[in-house]
Order: structure tokens, then sequence, then C-alpha cells
């Protein structure tokens, strides 16, 4: 009868190459992401021919921070559960310092406000004069007397 054998590590000592692999796929975060939106997404639509990046630069999900290699990619992007995922991830404000004093005790706790973000326009829609929207949703809370309550039968009654 032969002995267990031990799995052998190909790459003994590689944390070097992981590292790299680590900041090689590492992407924009979400208060960096929403700062964009707010402030410079026609620019990065419409960005200028870069030979260096996929597709010349021209193609790029704002949300995601991802460039695209041609408009049919860019737009069946726009149906994929990762574009959808970091859409749902935008709909809360990003984390900011007067949240995090607020957390600490220096002021009372506010619930994050929630908006609506909608799928950003085509290279067409934005050079007619179309912007991404980011509104706030109205969060009402539902009056108890909306409420219904339902009576169980009893057993006895029945």
């Amino acid at each position: 009868m032969g002995m267990v054998q031990k799995r052998k590590k190909m790459h003994y000592g590689d944390t070097h190459l992981q590292r790299r692999w680590r900041v090689r796929n590492r992407r924009r975060d979400l208060d960096q992401i929403d700062d964009d939106m707010r402030t410079q997404s026609a620019e990065l639509i419409n960005q200028n021919v870069d030979l260096d990046k996929p597709g010349f630069a021209q193609f790029y999900c704002v949300h995601c921070a991802k460039y695209f290699i041609d408009d049919t990619a860019l737009q069946s992007h726009f149906h994929t559960k990762v574009h959808k995922r970091r859409l749902k991830a935008l709909e809360l404000e990003p984390y900011s310092i007067e949240e995090s004093e607020r957390a600490v005790g220096r002021g009372s706790y506010q619930k994050a406000k929630k908006r609506v973000i909608e799928t950003q326009p085509s290279k067409d829609e934005v050079k007619a004069g179309k912007r991404i929207k980011v509104e706030d949703k109205d969060t009402e809370e539902p009056t108890t007397s909306a409420k219904v309550t339902r009576k169980r039968p009893n057993k006895m009654e029945t």
C-alpha cells in the first residue's frame, strides 16, 4: 500500500508575484467612482484617443471604471450581473469623513441616503447633452394605519 502523496508547491516564495497580480486587478473604489460621476462623467465618456488602452479609450463604463474594445461589448456589459451589482452598490451615498465623526460620537447618527442611479447614456446621447443622473430617492415610512392585520381563526371557534 502506498502512502498519501503530499502536494508539492510549484511556486514557493512567489509573494512578489502575488502582489503584482493584486495591484494589477485593482479597480477604483466606490467613492472615487461617485466623484467621477458627479464631476467629470462627460469627459470620461468622450475621452481622447489613447492607443495604450482597450478600444483606444473610446468605450468606457463610468460606473465600473472599465474600458471595452467596442460599442457592442460596452452595451452588452450594461446587461451583465457585474454592472447591475455595481449600480446597486453606488445607490448608497459614499462613506465620508463627517459620517466617521458621527460614528465616533461627534454628532447624531444619520442614515445613509439612497439614490436613483441609471446606466450611463451612449456617446451619441452625451453629445446631444444628456448626462448621468444621480437623484435622491424619496424614502417615506409607511404609516401604521396602512397596515392590515389579519386575525387567525381560533381552534375553538371553528
